[in-house]
């Protein structure tokens, strides 16, 4: 049972992580942040003891990486001769085949487990201010486990546990960056041209349920959806140009007045809902 835990970036996820480790999880937690009065902040919650040195690198059991894609590679590049190798290091980064073979070549090169990781979860707002742990209740986290022992793999899967996790998916970096493209890329570029209309700036009045279900997740942080889209670049475009197919035979029919063909497209729709059991 992992106890001594250093979580770096104490954003919305690291925030949330760091109070649910704490709080839940009853592990002792130290944090690094750029900005020292988040570190205030965080100790002054309780989410935190102190802030983490590189004396606490050396000591942690998990180390958990809370940052954008290439400052997660670039903080183990600067810090990896720093960190024990009994420390199970794992990131929370949004895309995976970007991050895991640089992250698996320092874990290598510099002798700690590495378990790629992603928790299912968020919100339209960012920063400490917003984080709380009961964000994780009932979420997934996923888990690339990159050549990691099972043990590596088993401390994170029971921390998630703990923290009040839903479940514990275990995946290939490959396979999490195609399902993350349609599950949660595309919805936020469709969210993202669905307000760019100019009917969206008259909607108050018109809009009820269906208007804040599309346009929910337009409230996006532009600096890292737009590391997150090129990293998965691939994956994404596909899953966008399917999206385009079945958007271009919907409008089709629309401008051809073709009732049938709309009518089945629908259908099947609600059909594949429905066969979810959603």
């Amino acid at each position: 049972m992992a106890e001594r835990v250093v979580v770096v970036g104490l954003g919305l996820i690291g925030g949330s992580l760091a109070k649910a480790l704490t709080g839940r999880a009853g592990c002792t937690v130290l944090g690094i942040d750029q900005n020292p009065a988040v570190v205030e902040k965080a100790v002054a919650c309780g989410a935190i003891a102190r802030e983490a040195d590189a004396a606490d690198l050396r000591d942690a059991d998990v180390l958990y990486l809370c940052l954008y894609p290439q400052a997660t590679i670039d903080f183990v590049r600067a810090h990896g001769a720093e960190i024990g190798r009994q420390c199970v290091v794992t990131d929370t980064c949004g895309v995976k085949s970007a991050v895991c073979p640089a992250l698996q070549a320092l874990s290598a090169e510099y002798g700690f487990p590495f378990v790629g990781g992603h928790p299912m979860a968020g919100k339209e707002k960012n920063g400490f201010d917003v984080s709380e742990a009961a964000l994780f209740d009932g979420a997934s986290y996923l888990l690339t486990p990159c050549g990691a022992p099972e043990a590596a793999v088993e401390t994170l899967r029971g921390l998630a546990v703990r923290m009040g996790f839903g479940g514990v998916v275990v995946t290939t970096p490959e396979h999490h960056d195609e399902m993350i493209a349609y599950t949660s890329q595309v919805p936020h570029i469709l969210a993202c041209a669905y307000v760019l209309s100019p009917r969206c700036l008259e909607h108050r009045g018109y809009s009820a349920g269906s208007y804040r279900d599309v346009s929910r997740v337009a409230r996006i942080n532009e600096q890292l959806w737009t590391e997150l889209f090129l990293d998965n670049g691939a994956a994404l475009s596909r899953e966008l140009g399917t999206l385009a197919e079945h958007l271009a035979q919907l409008k089709r029919a629309v401008d051809q007045k073709d009732a049938e063909t709309l009518r089945r497209l629908l259908r099947q729709g609600r059909e594949r809902k429905e066969s979810m059991g959603e």
